[in-house]
């Protein structure tokens, strides 16, 4: 797992929220990312208001890290863009990119970290791994809740919004995911694990 150095770089960590841009998407499934990483910048004073990478963008201090968080503007299926272009400028290896994005393989108020794997069906994972060549990207999937039936449509699911029961529970994990993601910069991805994945 990378460790930030003494030495002071530019940006140590890229901390991406996966959504779909504008207000026709906001409360949808879909944008459970971009929620987690709304809520990251609150804590850390930080505003993701910068245009660079299509994407907002904003710096600040997670421990001895500098991290830029980032909300790719690209639309979901095109989110690899984005972070390969900002990888490319900083020169970050793919372990020092932290993704938060949507599974619906997984319960509403459910999350799961992991350190690198496929995309598991995730467009915007998918577009990740394949611009920049590498699975090793570590992440944080936030329960989205499984299609109600087989023939549903699953971009009509992912483009759904969360039920008045459902949206406690979904900033509820995304706190979580916060907490998770602070752990994760500062290099303690198997205690985030430990603590977090449900």
């Amino acid at each position: 797992m990378f460790f930030c150095k003494p030495k002071r770089s530019p940006v140590d960590f890229l901390v991406v929220g996966l959504g779909n841009p504008g207000k026709k998407y906001e409360g949808t499934r879909h944008n459970a990312g971009f929620v987690a990483l709304e809520l990251l910048a609150q804590k850390l004073g930080i505003k993701v208001n910068r245009v660079k990478f299509k994407s907002f963008c904003g710096d600040g201090m997670i421990g001895d890290c500098r991290v830029l968080l980032m909300q790719p503007q690209t639309f979901m299926n095109a989110s690899g863009e984005a972070v390969k272009e900002a990888m490319g400028f900083y020169k970050l290896k793919p372990e020092q990119v932290l993704v938060i994005l949507d599974d619906i393989s997984l319960p509403v108020g459910a999350l799961r970290i992991r350190r690198k794997g496929s995309d598991g069906g995730q467009k915007g994972m998918q577009s990740i791994i394949t611009l920049s060549g590498s699975d090793e990207f570590p992440r944080i999937k936030i329960g989205i809740g499984e299609k109600p039936h087989p023939d549903y449509d699953l971009s009509a699911w992912v483009l759904s919004r969360f039920t008045k029961q459902e949206a406690p529970l979904l900033l509820e994990v995304a706190q979580t995911a916060v907490m998770a993601a602070c752990m994760i910069v500062q290099g303690d991805i198997d205690q985030a694990m430990n603590r977090y994945s449900k």
